[in-house]
């Protein structure tokens, strides 16, 4: 039995609760998955996982041998990472995932210088308004916005936007000015379907009772610069027009603490050459929104 290979196995079929998932991760077949766990459980003399026909869940003895696992491979991972580190040109195959708004206006031009440095590097973006499981889809990084949940990922800050909420002045000239955010409950409100109740500082949250509800970012901004209301927003998404004088910004007093803008990857993922290029050139980029 290969050790390494029957504790990669484990590893993953833990993390993604099944065989089926684990065995599209590691390219192999479903059956070789279950042979490389099996033999890892004869040779400790102990079960790992319990299995039924729906689910696939950890025993206590298989809890504790993850920890011990996790640690092993990350350090195996090291080593070869510092055996190939003489080898420091970024090449092959490379998936970036980001949001689609940012991703079209920010992440693209700087993919695209990233390739332009880097021939030997076949690119590939996926721009999706959802959370990619990295692992699962094959993706080496994702830029994301706000704060970062699974505590199997490791992220690096590499910027930060504001959530505002805007009105144009054509808007603002026939409605009254809102003053707090109960003031809100009166006003035309365009709603992003993504986004649920507004949430401001405090946590104070606001009912949302929209008059226009989309769920793209660009037809919630085009409504607002026309007049339809008052739309909660990312800055990076509305600096131009405030910029422009077509937009202005409302509450501001009220607004929730700023969201970081992350590289996010895989923590237990050897990192390529291509992986640490990306994540210096974007921490160098420094996406920074904050002033409008």
């Amino acid at each position: 039995m290969d050790r390494l290979a029957a504790m990669s196995a484990f590893v993953t079929v833990a993390d993604l609760r099944g065989f089926a998932a684990a065995a599209r991760t590691l390219r192999i077949s479903p059956p070789a998955v279950t042979r490389l766990v099996a033999a890892l459980e004869d040779t400790l003399s102990v079960r790992l996982l319990q299995r039924t026909t729906r689910s696939v869940t950890l025993t206590d003895a298989g809890a504790r041998y993850l920890e011990h696992a996790r640690r092993i491979l990350a350090d195996v991972a090291q080593a070869e990472d510092a055996a190939r580190a003489t080898r420091t040109e970024p090449s092959g195959r490379f998936v970036v995932t980001a949001p689609n708004v940012f991703g079209r206006r920010e992440v693209a031009p700087l993919f695209s210088a990233f390739l332009a440095e880097h021939p030997a590097v076949t690119g590939e973006l996926l721009l999706a308004d959802r959370i990619v499981n990295l692992v699962e889809e094959g993706v080496d990084v994702a830029v994301r916005i706000g704060a970062l949940e699974d505590s199997a990922l490791r992220a690096r800050a590499v910027g930060a936007t504001r959530r505002v909420l805007v009105a144009s002045p054509a808007y603002l000239a026939r409605a009254k000015r809102p003053r707090s955010p109960a003031d809100l409950a009166r006003h035309a409100l365009i709603q992003l379907t993504a986004l649920g109740e507004w949430r401001l500082a405090d946590d104070v949250r606001v009912p949302v009772h929209a008059a226009f509800t989309t769920n793209s970012v660009d037809a919630a901004i085009d409504h607002a610069v026309r007049g339809g209301g008052i739309a909660s927003v990312l800055s990076y998404q509305v600096g131009e027009h405030v910029a422009a004088r077509r937009r202005e910004v409302l509450l501001p007093r009220f607004e929730p603490p700023p969201l970081p803008i992350q590289v996010v990857y895989a923590g237990a993922r050897l990192h390529s050459a291509a992986t640490r290029a990306f994540i210096e050139l974007a921490a160098a980029q420094r996406w920074s929104f904050l002033a409008l």
